[in-house]
């Protein structure tokens, strides 16, 4: 990897892409090679939000690789519950561990943890921002089922706005010839505008649309996501939007034969369990594909020795994103870029 941390996997080049994609391929076909590639390595999962797949997923790919695992599940059960920073977490849990992977449910966190860090950061999803390790599963799962990452047809539909996953997806595939995109969401939930000006300037064709049905039949690949609650203001403003996307026999009778739907999962309502024996349904093999993309991450990351970045020059005034973490960790550096004619947050990309 040409990068100490995974934060955003734009960061890194198709080529490191490639090379995990081919790795994770090798471990799925020889995973006895690969049994005790990390025997004496630690990896810390510090999920300060739920998870079920990406956290299983990272343990069991350390368990597989015959390294071991320590962390927590519930900030509550941990010294964040006193009020801990997450400079003071970071700091501590980088002298335990080799390599750390974070949930957190401010857009920029992991981030600002790989400022404090003296291992590798891998974030595993900061709020509605990006969810690279996802993305990387993605990647793996079209190598397997599609043979390519270029000349697709890729929908996105459901919460586009909050949907982290939505958003490392769309960023990576902009990186290859001949993708176009499909958007599909009520108006409330459409993609940010940083997402839009990422398609425009890789000169990606898309559109948005409100039809999943009027998409269908021009789809390679669909991803479905849910509408996410715990992005909501309100109960009310959640209820808006639940349902409004199911994807059952009716749609999928008007798809390619070879189309795959992928879905970071959970599912709530949005896939009918009608459709899960259709050939086509390929997000419960994404699981395994992740596993193994997980594998390959963990490897790659744990060639370099431990360091700490040097503190960025904190620029002075404040984003204006609430959910962003320098309005949670104020001691954070605030650190801004220059896209355009616009200062955009080097955290939260808004």
């Amino acid at each position: 990897m040409l990068n100490r941390h995974l934060i955003d996997l734009a960061d890194s080049s198709v080529e490191d892409w490639n090379e995990i994609t081919r790795l994770a391929g090798d471990i799925a076909k020889h995973p006895g090679y690969y049994s005790s590639a990390c025997h004496g390595k630690i990896l810390a999962t510090l999920f300060y939000e739920p998870s079920t797949r990406t956290q299983m997923s990272f343990q069991t790919a350390m368990l597989k690789l015959g390294g071991s695992v320590i962390g927590f599940d519930d900030p509550n059960n941990s010294s964040v519950a006193k009020g801990e920073s997450l400079k003071d977490t970071i700091r501590v849990v980088s002298g335990y561990a080799d390599i750390i992977a974070m949930r957190h449910p401010s857009a920029g966190s992991a981030k600002a943890a790989s400022l404090y860090s003296r291992v590798p950061i891998i974030n595993a999803g900061d709020g509605g921002h990006l969810h690279p390790t996802q993305t990387l599963t993605d990647l793996v799962t079209l190598r397997g089922e599609k043979g390519r990452f270029d000349n697709l047809c890729i929908g996105l539909c459901g919460d586009l706005r909050n949907g982290r996953t939505v958003h490392s997806l769309i960023k990576a595939m902009c990186r290859f010839h001949g993708n176009r995109f499909i958007l599909i969401s009520t108006p409330h939930l459409r993609v940010p505008p940083y997402i839009i000006r990422i398609i425009e300037e890789s000169g990606c064709p898309y559109k948005e649309v409100d039809s999943l049905a009027e998409a269908m039949p021009e789809l390679d690949v669909l991803y479905m996501t849910r509408i996410q609650r715990e992005r909501f203001l309100s109960a009310e403003e959640y209820l808006a939007q639940k349902g409004v996307y199911v994807l059952d026999k009716e749609k999928m009778a008007l798809a390619k034969d070879d189309l795959i739907v992928l879905h970071p999962l959970p599912r709530v309502d949005e896939i009918s369990v009608d459709v899960d024996d259709d050939p086509r349904m390929k997000f419960f093999e994404q699981t395994e594909y992740g596993l193994y993309a997980r594998m390959a991450l963990i490897l790659k990351m744990l060639e370099d020795e431990k360091y700490i970045d040097p503190q960025p020059k904190d620029q002075g005034h404040s984003c204006s994103n609430p959910r962003c973490i320098t309005r949670q960790e104020f001691y954070i550096p605030r650190v801004f870029r220059k896209v355009g004619d616009h200062e955009i947050c080097d955290y939260c990309e808004e």
